[in-house]
């Protein structure tokens, strides 16, 4: 390993967003894969997804994570552990002096926010959640509001739609009542998708209008999935929150299914100025493709992963890719969350999403869910006896 490279050691393996992650650091120059490990007691076949990513990337599997966060060859952890499982992970690889890049939310606690926020703090070392923040036409939004061609900026609204899984299997008429604290886990059919997906909306709400938020009202439904229904987690989550000086936000983050978008779903932004209003889209400028092929088909079912979450999983079923929008590249650089923070390790700053950020969007998160299940609006910040764990 060069004495400017990073060892990077991974934390869960396949069935994880680790299965992205994981190859973006390899393709940094800049970082070396040292191995994969995970927590001892868990269960027998996470065990065996992890062996088997590793044998995937041709590196080592360490059964002891303490062993592995003591070897002076890892410098950085890329935590993708199960939500509940996450927060203590990361101060544990702070407390062994590792900079930490975590899956998205960090947490769903604040307790255990906390306890990451005060160890990578303690520790000095850097951190990041990942997030979809320096896409390029969520920076293109940047620019605008930066520039101030639309004046102050008065209000955001964010669509973040994913069209994954067979939709149209909810059984509607029978509206779901929302729970606090609420049910967050990966379920091999199910996420919590305002926790999920939500979170990126409201990371680009907090960049691009660099104010705190005072209130949030929301609310959580199934309209497309049974699987959700089944699991007592919703499928689409609506947030409205209420930000200093008086900027107004909404959002909305959910799963709508394979055959809902030509593409990979509803995402994009609109900004209300004083002056003007703009609406950025993540799939324009674009060519939309009319011919004689095929129509697309969702994929076979895979039933260890029936809602398309996992790269591993759909190539067993060899799903093909929407071809009916093919987005045009944007003048701006578009870059991976991962090299972004590797920026921050080497030029020694803190990353925009750093743990406290990523503590942060966690309060906002559960403020909505406390909203959605008490129907009033909750106002920041949560109490700490209110914690959800």
């Amino acid at each position: 390993m060069s004495s400017q490279q990073l060892g990077v050691l991974l934390i869960s393996g396949r069935l994880t967003h680790q299965e992205n992650y994981a190859l973006n650091l390899r393709a940094d120059p800049r970082c070396q894969l040292v191995g994969l490990s995970d927590e001892s007691d868990v269960p027998p076949e996470r065990t065996q997804l992890n062996r088997q990513f590793a044998e995937d990337l041709d590196i080592p599997y360490f059964p002891d994570l303490e062993e592995a966060l003591a070897r002076d060859d890892v410098h950085l952890v890329s935590v993708c552990a199960d939500p509940e499982r996450r927060g203590r992970i990361a101060a544990r690889c702070a407390d062994a002096g590792k900079h930490v890049y975590v899956d998205k939310p960090m947490t769903p606690y604040l307790s255990h926010a906390a306890a990451a926020v005060a160890a990578i703090e303690r520790a000095g070392v850097r951190s990041q959640m990942f997030s979809s923040n320096h896409q390029a036409w969520v920076q293109q939004a940047r620019r605008v509001v930066e520039s101030g061609a639309i004046g102050e900026l008065k209000a955001i609204h964010v669509d973040n739609l994913f069209s994954k899984g067979p939709n149209g299997t909810a059984k509607l008429g029978t509206p779901r009542q929302a729970i606090y604290p609420p049910v967050i886990s990966n379920f091999v059919d199910a996420k919590a998708e305002l926790y999920a997906i939500g979170v990126y909306a409201l990371g680009f709400v907090c960049m691009l209008s660099g104010r705190a938020v005072e209130s949030v009202f929301g609310s959580t439904a199934n309209y497309f999935f049974a699987e959700h229904q089944n699991r007592n987690m919703e499928d689409f989550g609506f947030l409205s929150l209420t930000l200093e000086g008086g900027v107004t936000a909404t959002i909305t983050g959910g799963r709508i299914g394979w055959a809902s978008h030509p593409a990979g779903g509803a995402n994009q932004i609109h900004l209300i100025g004083a002056e003007g209003s703009i609406f950025l889209d993540a799939n324009r400028p674009r060519l939309e493709v009319y011919a004689n092929d095929q129509p697309w088909t969702p994929p076979e079912i895979n039933p260890r992963d029936p809602m398309g979450f996992w790269r591993t999983t759909q190539d067993e079923v060899n799903a093909q890719p929407k071809r009916t929008i093919a987005s045009l590249p944007s003048t701006l650089e578009s870059r991976t969350d991962a090299s972004y923070f590797i920026d921050c390790i080497f030029e020694e700053r803190e990353s925009e999403m750093n743990a406290r950020q990523a503590a942060y969007l966690t309060e906002i998160l559960l403020a909505g869910y406390k909203s959605a299940a008490e129907g009033r609006v909750v106002n920041l910040p949560l109490l700490r006896d209110d914690d959800p764990a």
